[in-house]
């Protein structure tokens, strides 16, 4: 029993902070990245690289409550975002400096549409110049009272 609770903090370890996962021991827990704004922390997994931004949240059929992806852009760059293979409706919040400069809420999926095809987010080819774009489910900034120029707090080691 010890071995595997052993083992699944070691997991847990390799996903979230695989620099530690060799100083892990059985009574350590391991930290969930948050972001927090205005006060409702958002437990995040990071999509840091190209492979991990290019596939965000598509194919996912749920996303738990106050849950979501954090897409992080250094050095900042204008974005546009894109519902392709995506399941579920989500909010889109864009992020420059520490405050949200841009949402996009409850923005339908597009199963069955190649890329090519699906509306982007901004409309256009210019983008939204930003460090983050956070993803929710779609109506959780109405459900928590989150608006464009609240600021936004970032936990993420």
């Amino acid at each position: 029993m010890i071995i595997k609770q052993l083992l699944l903090t070691i997991m847990i370890a390799l996903i979230f902070e695989p620099q530690a996962c060799l100083a892990e021991s059985k009574t350590q827990t391991t930290k969930m990245p948050t972001v927090t704004i205005n006060s409702q922390e958002i437990k995040v997994e990071i999509a840091d690289t190209r492979q991990k931004i290019a596939r965000g949240l598509m194919y996912r059929t749920s996303l738990a409550p106050d849950s979501g992806m954090v897409f992080i852009f250094d050095p900042p760059r204008p974005v546009n975002f894109w519902m392709a293979n995506c399941f579920i409706s989500l909010d889109l919040i864009y992020v420059r400096d520490g405050k949200i400069v841009k949402i996009f809420e409850n923005v339908p999926p597009e199963r069955n549409k190649p890329e090519s095809l699906c509306p982007t987010y901004p409309p256009g080819n210019d983008g939204i110049l930003v460090n983050q774009v956070v993803e929710v489910a779609g109506g959780y900034c109405q459900k928590k009272g989150i608006k464009e120029g609240d600021t936004v707090q970032f936990s993420l080691k």
